[in-house]
């Protein structure tokens, strides 16, 4: 079953077999990294929050839960219908295309757990930024939570399988054309499945041009989800505060 005709992250996010191969993360990490995150923003319960590329709504819903007042979006109808079911007056979902602004603007954006850089065109990379820009009320504050290139590229495992409610995910990892690619493979009732996840393998200094040429200033660098300081070799993520 080949999906290359279609956008990977179109077709791939919006099977179940995504959510089921990852359906066993830590959603604790992800709490603390909501918590570390809001309290050093200094984030207020009147201010406004764009979840952008929610996925199911996890941080959104984390994030509302914590009296805040969030909006999560996502290019996945499947995982949008999902989310739906969570919201409330101070929590809404939409289905929306990251690399152009929404229809409203926020006190804070956050773009988390590695959802940028899927992209073929490099323009929309830019375009995501100049999005986020333009969806940030004045003063408003940006964060991209992305993994870090190095970090990653040193420690990939060429090959594994992973198996998740009796399917055998087999698993490749490899580095080519600039982006870190992940091609998964599996069959289920006795049809054959390929899937590539491939992520461009953005620099701290490529970000830092997204951001001058969008005409925003980083502010803070992070490395991990403790807000630790990054560190070009060693830190698992790179997590950019802007403005």
């Amino acid at each position: 079953m080949s999906n290359e005709t279609v956008k990977w992250y179109a077709s791939w996010f919006d099977t179940p077999y995504y959510h089921q191969l990852y359906k066993n993360r830590d959603y604790t990490e992800a709490k603390r990294f909501m918590d570390n995150l809001t309290q050093h923003l200094s984030i207020q319960e009147d201010e406004t929050i764009l979840d952008l590329a929610c996925g199911k709504g996890r941080h959104s819903i984390y994030l509302n839960s914590l009296g805040y007042d969030v909006t999560g979006v996502d290019l996945s109808k499947n995982s949008i219908t999902h989310a739906k079911g969570f919201e409330n007056d101070r929590l809404d979902f939409e289905v929306h295309d990251m690399t152009k602004p929404y229809s409203n603007d926020f006190h804070f954006v956050f773009n988390l757990f590695t959802s940028f850089g899927y992209f073929e065109n490099e323009e929309d990379n830019l375009n995501t930024i100049k999005g986020i820009k333009s969806n940030l009320k004045e003063n408003g504050i940006g964060v991209i939570d992305f993994l870090n290139a190095n970090f990653i590229i040193d420690g990939l495992i060429p090959e594994e399988t992973k198996v998740v409610d009796e399917l055998n995910f087999h698993i490749k990892r490899f580095v080519k054309d600039g982006f870190i690619h992940k091609q998964i493979d599996f069959s289920d009732q006795g049809q054959d499945f390929s899937f590539t996840e491939k992520v461009k393998a953005i620099t701290l200094e490529e970000f830092q041009s997204y951001f001058e040429a969008a005409g925003l200033t980083l502010l803070e660098i992070y490395g991990d989800y403790n807000l630790s300081k990054y560190q070009k070799n060693t830190s698992p993520r790179l997590i950019l505060i802007f403005q």
